[in-house]
């Protein structure tokens, strides 16, 4: 008989994320590996559900079979500690915490009080615990998450033709930021930095959603507008397959300046196209970039984001040997079948861990 499993994962299955990205790409490993998955959503409304969301959560978990494993994507989870509770002794719960919720940037102290607490309740029923990266997995430490149930299981990366510049013209520097317009991606902190160094050549392009925060959005646009920027700053939407591609190959710098991330799928991206990144020492960013590829800044700090942002542009050199050691680093990126693997062995651990 076929294994089986289902994914639990909230909001839109098709956004261009970096956590929903790896989601779908694990079904995929684990349908090929010979897995029934079902995907299931909660609801919409996720971290903070209204209670039209927590009744189809209620509704769709009800109708579950005992003995289910689900995958429950940390982004409802974690905020439906009650519902784990009530059905942890008929189904096998395996939490996939991309980034604790608590982490996330622009949240106030009474909202991050709260994600804290309801996570930690969450995770408290659950049989496994997958995460992307091992700075993911020390921080669930202070969450009383036994290290023996955590399994680390890094995202995946394709191989990809290596990056040839020329986006913003002969002599200019093409740097490349792929990240949604939230405030946790850093972009206000790049456009304060690049606004000092008007005087050098350089384009900025930038990939992502810019719907996911409207307020956002529209607080960097005004930023732009004030630093005198908007003809060197271009906006590309959500981008996939061929025009992501090309985004990439037509670059000469990665950047992404984020205050946190639970693994950096972009950076990893990046090093696959052999493309020297400037970056931060956020989260798992510090075990994603390696020094012989990239140099990373605290975050937050402009005045670091710039000198090394000036550096990349004044010695073209030493940004050849940054490419030369991502080129290296690329190599030893793993593919989507070694997660789907490690992903595998995670939830028949759990399925054989008994209840929580």
């Amino acid at each position: 008989m076929a294994r089986s499993c289902v994914f639990l994962v909230p909001g839109d299955w098709n956004s261009r994320t970096g956590g929903y990205l790896y989601d779908r790409r694990i079904v995929d490993e684990l349908r090929a590996r010979g897995w029934r998955v079902e995907v299931f959503s909660p609801g919409e409304g996720y971290p903070f559900p209204d209670a039209a969301d927590l009744a189809h959560a209620a509704q769709v978990v009800g109708a579950l079979p005992d003995g289910a494993c689900v995958v429950a994507d940390g982004l409802g989870f974690g905020v439906l500690p009650e519902l784990a509770e009530r059905h942890a002794q008929r189904l096998c719960w395996v939490a996939l915490v991309h980034h604790p919720l608590a982490l996330e940037t622009g949240l106030t102290p009474a909202q991050q009080h709260l994600l804290d607490r309801s996570e930690r309740r969450a995770l408290a029923w659950a049989r496994g615990v997958v995460v992307t990266s091992a700075a993911t997995a020390k921080a669930l430490a202070a969450y009383g998450v036994p290290a023996g149930r955590v399994a680390v299981v890094e995202p995946g990366t394709e191989r990809a033709p290596w990056a040839v510049g020329g986006g913003a013209g002969p002599g200019a520097l093409s740097m490349l930021c792929v990240a949604t317009l939230t405030p946790r991606k850093g972009h206000a902190v790049l456009i304060e930095a690049l606004a000092g160094l008007r005087d050098r050549p350089w384009v900025l392009h930038c990939a992502g959603s810019r719907a996911r925060d409207p307020a956002e959005a529209e607080r960097v646009d005004a930023l732009v507008a004030q630093q005198g920027l908007g003809e060197r700053i271009r906006w590309h939407g959500e981008v996939e397959g061929a025009a992501l591609e090309a985004l990439y190959a037509r670059a000469n710098l990665f950047v992404l300046p984020s205050l946190h991330e639970g693994y950096g799928m972009a950076l990893a991206e990046a090093l696959a196209h052999g493309l020297p990144v400037v970056s931060t020492t956020a989260g798992a960013i510090v075990d994603t970039v390696p020094a012989e590829a990239g140099v990373l800044v605290p975050p937050g700090d402009v005045h670091a984001l710039r000198g090394a942002l000036r550096r990349a542009m004044d010695e073209p050199a030493w940004r050849a040997a940054l490419a030369t050691g991502a080129r290296h680093a690329a190599g030893r990126l793993p593919r989507w079948a070694d997660a789907g693997a490690r992903f595998e062995q995670s939830l028949l651990r759990a399925i054989d861990a008994g209840s929580p």
